[in-house]
């Protein structure tokens, strides 16, 4: 059965494929929530939700770093990558041998036609569907009060790196009534100094908990650099998984930032 994927591939994938490996965490947890079960036989090691699928499943490497021994000896008949997580030789490598169905995602909208198309290759329109309007009411109901913060979030350090524009987190926060204070930036992912990021001014600071797993200990560094600033950890998954995890996103945005879902 020939099926477009979100970089406009068509690809030959089975009416119903009941061997498929996913490469993408978000996209895993979404495959078990669609109630594929054991149709799926291999993840990677990033793959942690849900926890019975990531102590039983086979693991295939990592998501930039994928084994194809291991891939080959599960025979899948479809794998599920996605354009910026997984590396581009490891998906041009496992395309000469298997299907490869690969997502590309930057905002909401991409993520719903991600979760209907994933549900329409597996047989599982009906329960995609559900998931789409449950992740589709939860955000329209999302209110967050008073006038739009600027916020820069940040994913690593040494460097310091932020998501920028075209990214999901960037549609994430944006749908939180923040400003992006690295929107303007010519890269995604800009690397940024201390002295740089005081001078964009944000009134948030977000460190996420992926992926550099930023603790406690590392707000004092930020706070003196920008002492008026609020520094708070932040969930990774809200802001940047873009499957069945987005219908927790808007209560869990609704507790950050003190604002309320209808």
């Amino acid at each position: 059965m020939p099926s477009t994927d979100q970089m406009h591939r068509t690809i030959a994938v089975p009416t119903l494929p009941r061997r498929i490996i996913s490469l993408v965490p978000s996209q895993t947890e979404l495959l078990h929530d669609l109630g594929l079960g054991d149709r799926v036989v291999g993840i990677t090691r990033f793959c942690i939700r849900p926890a019975a699928w990531f102590r039983s499943k086979p693991r295939v490497g990592g998501t930039k770093k994928v084994d194809l021994g291991k891939v080959r000896a599960l025979r899948p008949d479809l794998i599920i990558a996605n354009k910026e997580e997984n590396e581009r030789a490891d998906v041009e490598a496992l395309e000469r041998e298997f299907p490869v169905w690969i997502s590309d995602i930057d905002d909401l909208g991409g993520a719903l036609d991600m979760v209907r198309r994933v549900g329409d290759l597996t047989d599982a329109a009906a329960a995609a569907e559900r998931i789409a309007k449950g992740i589709e009411a939860g955000f329209a109901a999302l209110h967050v009060p008073g006038p739009p913060r600027k916020a820069a979030y940040l994913i690593w350090r040494e460097p310091w790196m932020g998501a920028g524009p075209g990214t999901f987190i960037g549609d994430m926060l944006r749908r939180c009534g923040l400003v992006n204070v690295f929107e303007d930036r010519a890269e995604r992912y800009p690397t940024i100094g201390l002295e740089e990021l005081a001078a964009a001014g944000p009134d948030l600071v977000l460190l996420s908990s992926e992926p550099y797993p930023f603790k406690a200990r590392h707000i004092p560094e930020l706070q003196r650099a920008l002492p008026a600033a609020s520094v708070r950890l932040v969930e990774g998954e809200p802001f940047c998984w873009y499957g069945s995890r987005l219908l927790e996103a808007p209560a869990y945005f609704s507790g950050l930032l003190g604002g309320r879902t209808a």
